[in-house]
């Protein structure tokens, strides 16, 4: 993703390839955090006398789209370059964050995981200017343009924060299609990572 947003946003170049760890292209690794339970199953714990967790949230909507995708040629200086031709996914995810603790929480990374046949891919989350950007190169993309979730945020006491991200997969549809499991990790400091499961079925665009 990071190759093909600096052909398609020229002069962008530079932000993108220095946020190659924010729109990442997926890599499989053998494992992934064990889930955090969403807002709602929090009730029955306080009821329960267990001690709530600081950072509770949930995953609102969750939209795939696959599509075939064929650089320029061109660099950002408009010097030739091989043409690169590949699938792709991009998942857009609206997420709701809420701080149940007394101190600020700095949120650290993103990571949309897709456990695959072969393993657990994972994509980490664009910036929220590399979000935006996407509807610009894509205009006529068939999902909603949300405010997008700041990688960088800084959850205040108390706060609850709606905003949407995007990952991207280097995968056909064919590929995506036969995941067996997506979720999405949190990772705020000094805090246990939050993953939290889509509450509806992906919306495929």
């Amino acid at each position: 993703m990071s190759i093909l947003l600096a052909v398609i946003f020229g002069v962008a170049i530079v932000l993108v390839v220095k946020s190659s760890e924010t729109v990442g292209q997926s890599n499989a690794s053998p494992t992934t955090p064990a889930p955090t339970s969403s807002i709602a199953s929090q009730v029955s714990k306080v009821l329960g006398g267990q001690e709530p967790p600081v950072v509770t949230g949930d995953i609102i909507e969750v939209w795939a789209h696959p599509q075939h995708t064929e650089t320029s040629g061109l660099d950002t200086n408009g010097n030739p370059m091989p043409k690169e031709s590949f699938d792709q996914v991009l998942v857009f995810a609206e997420a709701r964050l809420h701080n149940q603790g007394k101190v600020p929480l700095f949120l650290l990374t993103i990571l949309t995981n897709a456990t695959l046949p072969d393993g657990i891919h994972s994509s980490s989350a664009a910036s929220e200017s590399d979000y935006d950007r996407v509807f610009l190169a894509y205009p006529d993309i068939p999902v909603p343009h949300g405010e997008g979730l700041p990688i960088n945020l800084v959850l205040g006491p108390g706060q609850i924060i709606d905003g949407t991200f995007v990952s991207s997969f280097r995968l056909t549809k064919q590929q995506w299609d036969a995941r067996k499991d997506l979720n999405f990790s949190f990772t705020f400091r000094d805090q246990p990572v939050l993953v939290l499961r889509p509450r509806d079925a992906v919306i495929e665009r």
